[in-house]
């Protein structure tokens, strides 16, 4: 008996210190968790200048290019962090994708865009910003460069951190001039590129929301106030797509595939508008099998836009890539230009090694430290649905050709947040429009205080404040910050 006491006192021993020991092994899984992306991060850095180092060969100046390379691949990450929920938020926000099959489609199509048509040549100066005839040195050029690389990637990191969607083009942008402007004196700076670059924060969101909201009254005007909502679907639905796939088609003749084929703006419209009448033509027996024993309510409806919104999101992360990974590797290939030929040049073609880290780079910012502002983006702005989503993710290519037309510099980021602004305000008119109706109808019931119409209150009035201080501060912010790194930089290069 007492041997057996013995043995269950040894047991409860046993299991108290093997609980103590899971709970141990636990919490340590809890605390490293957070470190887990930031150590994948670091390796995929040190490995883009083990990369560099590898590719460039033995020189004089390989080490400058391999903490370039560290840089650029920083900033990439950041990119794929930050610019890609614009693409992805909308339609995981309505539920049309889940965040694991949004990051592997935003991978998967990021890394195809930058490899397939991302630019060969870019602007040394990112776009035309500074003049590279006031830098003189080719070594003051190159610490010029390494300088706006790293600050708008640490501009980039902060925005990330804080949840708010920035332009990363506009980081680049604030990096090159401070930069610039510290190596060279304010005469450097092309002003009047940087006043259309200031008035694109104005216009972008605003062209972004006009047309998001314009198409969200479109369809409850035209389906969802409909008494046959899916009556009116069957005829209004293969429009809205045929309309999408036309802008997408003239979106990515114009932006996503300038390196494979040279179009006109006419040109690329009428790629558009062909393609656009044979998809709406084939939709219209596709939405009337799809719409088949639907019952008439909103929530049917959904079922309808879900298949273009995961397309769309596709397209637009082809088009970023292609686009948006010279803002990571543009001043890189600048930088290994420079030290292979030791002079300065307007153009600079990208190697591929360069792109890989950009390609790469993007992907590997999305997987470990996306869904954070994918969250932000398709959910905690304002609540979105797949009309709401397919109405954003419609203005963002619609923007981006008529800017093209009008010859404006816009930035996917303020367009996709602004076209998000625009739906939610609209919901916002639209709901009191119809309270002020249902009211006037029966003026007995009792009115809506002002406390309750605040609650109701569709868009989150703190993000706007977030976001909009984010975009004003980050051309000055990513400029002081560039112009600080420079003077060290040289400070340190002797």
């Amino acid at each position: 008996m007492a041997h057996n006491d013995l043995d269950a006192r040894h047991l409860d021993t046993l299991d108290r210190d093997l609980g103590r020991f899971s709970t141990l092994e636990n919490a340590t899984a809890y605390a490293s968790r957070p470190l887990v992306a930031p150590g994948i991060a670091l390796v995929f850095v040190l490995l883009a200048g083990l990369g560099a180092a590898l590719a460039f060969g033995q020189a004089n100046n390989t080490m400058i290019v391999v903490v370039a390379a560290i840089f650029g691949a920083y900033m990439a990450l950041n990119i794929g962090a930050n610019d890609v929920a614009n693409n992805m938020g909308p339609a995981v926000g309505a539920n049309a994708l889940t965040m694991g099959g949004a990051i592997i489609i935003a991978a998967v199509f990021e890394t195809a865009g930058a490899l397939i048509a991302g630019g060969d040549v870019v602007g040394t100066i990112s776009r035309g910003i500074i003049d590279p005839a006031t830098i003189g040195a080719e070594g003051v050029f190159v610490w010029a460069m390494m300088a706006a690389l790293l600050a708008s990637a640490l501009w980039v990191n902060l925005a990330t951190w804080i949840g708010a969607p920035v332009s990363t083009t506009h980081s680049v942008v604030g990096g090159v001039m401070g930069a610039g402007i510290a190596a060279a004196g304010f005469a450097a700076v092309n002003w009047p590129t940087m006043g259309m670059i200031a008035a694109s924060w104005v216009v972008s969101p605003l062209l972004g929301g006009l047309i998001a909201a314009g198409f969200l009254w479109f369809i409850k005007a035209r389906i969802i106030y409909r008494a046959d909502k899916i009556a009116a679907a069957r005829v209004w639905v293969p429009v809205l797509i045929g309309i999408m796939a036309g802008a997408f088609a003239a979106y990515l003749a114009l932006k996503g595939l300038s390196r494979l084929i040279s179009l006109s703006f006419g040109q690329a419209l009428l790629i558009g508008l062909g393609l656009g009448l044979a998809i709406w033509l084939a939709m219209i027996p596709v939405i009337r099998r799809q719409s088949q024993g639907l019952e008439n309510r909103n929530k049917s409806l959904k079922v309808l836009f879900g298949i273009p919104l995961v397309i769309s999101a596709a397209l637009l992360s082809f088009a970023h890539g292609a686009n948006d990974v010279a803002n990571a590797v543009g001043p890189l290939a600048a930088i290994v230009q420079a030290s292979a030929t030791g002079g300065i040049s307007e153009a600079v073609s990208i190697p591929l090694w360069v792109m890989l880290i950009g390609a790469f780079g993007l992907s590997f910012g999305l997987f470990l430290f996306g869904p954070k502002l994918i969250r932000m983006v398709g959910s905690q702005i304002t609540k979105l649905n797949p009309m709401r989503a397919y109405c954003v993710s419609l203005s963002a290519a619609l923007t981006v050709i008529l800017a093209s037309w009008l010859g404006l510099p816009v930035s996917s980021t303020h367009i996709a947040v602004g076209a998000i602004f625009g739906v939610g305000f609209f919901r916002e008119w639209d709901a009191a429009r119809r309270a002020r109706a249902v009211q006037g109808m029966a003026p007995e019931r009792p009115r809506t205080g002002p406390e309750e119409r605040r609650r109701r209150k569709l868009v989150r009035r703190s993000h706007v404040l977030t976001i909009a201080a984010a975009w004003v501060v980050t051309v000055p912010a990513a400029a002081a910050l560039s112009a600080a790194i420079f003077l060290g930089l040289r400070t340190l290069g002797g």
